[in-house]
């Protein structure tokens, strides 16, 4: 039988979670049993391979890119987790929303004190994702099946979760585990 298939991503935030997720030290070796990682910086897949039972988000939608990417795991995941307090409220990406669009690119690139720009001119390649007028949570983008509160959650909530959702369960998590007193 087909182990499940779990996939990860960072959308806008410090990749802490991922950082979280590999923090369940030899557990990872329980984890590689069990499943098998689609896109994940884990095991360096860039694009989900087909349905994923489970994928984790990190992070929050600041550009047109990390929406794609979101929106692409929420087709393609059969349940997915907002990680992480980027992901669920848009952590500190958003303090970007107390300041409009336009004053973030005049302090970056125009007037900052340390900015070097003779040419006065403002990035706008293509190939760089157009940010959002502001930072959103991803819940505001797609339906999300569960959320794992922290900055980032401890390697045990991750692991709680997971293992419960492995099991076909709905993670219960303990007061420890998903409160920060």
């Amino acid at each position: 039988m087909a182990k499940p298939k779990v996939a990860t991503t960072s959308l806008a935030g410090c990749f802490g979670c991922h950082m979280s997720l590999l923090d369940i030290d030899e557990r990872i070796l329980d984890l590689v049993d069990k499943v098998d990682f689609d896109r994940s910086p884990i095991n360096d897949i860039k694009e989900i391979r087909g349905t994923v039972d489970i994928g984790l988000i990190e992070g929050g939608c600041a550009n047109e890119e990390n929406v794609r990417v979101l929106r692409e795991f929420r087709e393609r995941c059969r349940l997915l987790i907002s990680v992480g307090d980027c992901a669920i409220n848009g952590g500190v990406p958003a303090l970007r929303n107390l300041v409009p669009l336009g004053e973030c690119f005049e302090e970056a690139y125009l007037s900052g004190p340390s900015v070097d720009n003779p040419s006065r001119r403002i990035p706008d390649d293509p190939e760089i994702p157009r940010l959002l007028d502001r930072v959103r949570p991803c819940h505001e983008v797609v339906k999300i099946d569960y959320h794992l509160p922290g900055c980032p959650p401890s390697a045990d909530t991750l692991w709680a979760a997971l293992t419960a959702l492995l099991a076909g369960k709905s993670p219960e998590l303990p007061y420890e585990l998903v409160k920060y007193d």
